[in-house]
């Protein structure tokens, strides 16, 4: 079995491993569960750009906006838009193509506009390119904001179907994360990880970089825009705060927590800050223990997830995986570091 398969294998079970509390639990952990499933194919699709290439990206968030108001544009039904947004075109009014349909025109919006702007991106490097992106993205929140027409706004659009469950939103995941695996292990992947080390060998070895990053740019928004889709039917509801710095920062944080330069810390990473964020969730509603009651402390979640991020840079700066894929292999061998660890201590005590 190649190394690729091992990773995809591993992953897709920490994935379906990590949505069995969604099925065992109350009403509660299933949205829960398809939350973390919505920011998991949002951090899937952002690291075919961020890992392959080295560049942060701050503007994917508005991939996700655009991608899920064309999708509502197209699911919301024909007697809601007209009554929520009349001012749409009339062939758009009168069309109702399902959460798929949707779901394919959102994805080839985002992956358009993502080439168009891609082009400016991909001549500039390093924390230039990163700028240009949160740039983009505060471009797309003002417009939408203002687009009263389109989005309604600063207002929320309601009447989306609520067409994503648990096991819907999971095929969409581990669909995320087979383009994503078979992208990394292409010839194109090689070569955009090779430019990541080393751009001017790279270019002096005949890669062209800024085409291969611009194809990186636009599949990765394509991805990301599922995950907009899915977050709005999955709520029934759509505002354009949605899709701006929290999410940004939110998934940034889980891509860098589990390791940036790695399909597998962007699963793992993910996972991990969407858990041990419900926790601190529920523990900002105030909690007793002992006979002591802890009172509320809002904004916990923010901050406990801020020095979790701290933490984890200063003691781990490769992230949680180290930047290294999951293989049976790599299991293996650490479990044998693990152990001869112990019988050295064991002998030295």
């Amino acid at each position: 079995m190649g190394a690729r398969v091992q990773t995809y294998v591993l992953l897709a079970g920490l994935i379906l491993l990590a949505t069995l509390p969604g099925y065992l639990g109350s009403a509660a952990t299933a949205r829960f569960a398809v939350d973390m499933m919505v920011k998991l194919a949002f951090v899937i699709g952002l690291s075919i750009f961020v890992s392959n290439t080295g560049i942060l990206s701050f503007g994917h968030a508005a991939f996700a906006g655009i991608a899920a108001y064309t999708s509502a544009w197209f699911t919301i039904p024909v007697i809601t838009k007209k009554v929520f947004l009349p001012d749409l075109p009339a062939f758009v009014l009168s069309t109702d193509l399902g959460l798929w349909g949707g779901m394919a025109l959102g994805m080839l919006l985002a992956a358009i506009v993502a080439a168009i702007f891609g082009v400016a991106v991909v001549r500039l490097a390093g924390i230039g390119a990163s700028i240009a992106t949160l740039a983009f993205l505060a471009i797309v929140n003002t417009t939408m904001s203002h687009a009263t027409g389109l989005t309604k706004g600063t207002a929320s659009l309601i009447g989306l179907p609520l067409s994503v469950n648990l096991p819907v939103a999971t095929a969409v995941v581990l669909a995320s994360l087979l383009v994503a695996s078979v992208f990394a292990g292409s010839r194109a992947g090689l070569m955009l990880r090779a430019s990541r080390e080393d751009e001017v060998a790279a270019l002096a070895s005949g890669i062209a970089v800024r085409r291969l990053r611009l194809a990186a740019f636009v599949l990765s928004a394509a991805l990301v825009g599922a995950s907009g889709v899915l977050q709005g039917h999955a709520i029934g509801i759509l505002s354009v705060s949605q899709f701006y710095l929290e999410l940004t920062f939110l998934t940034l944080a889980m891509l860098v927590i589990g390791g940036q330069h790695s399909l597998s810390g962007a699963v793992v990473g993910a996972i991990a800050i969407a858990f041990v964020g419900e926790v601190l969730r529920n523990l900002a509603g105030g909690f007793a223990i002992a006979g002591l009651t802890i009172p509320a402390m809002p904004g916990l979640r923010e901050v406990g997830l801020a020095i979790l991020m701290l933490v984890v840079l200063i003691l781990r700066p490769s992230g949680i995986t180290g930047n290294r894929e999951l293989t049976f292999a790599n299991l293996l061998r650490r479990g044998t570091r693990r152990r001869e660890a112990q019988a050295d201590t064991a002998i030295s005590d």
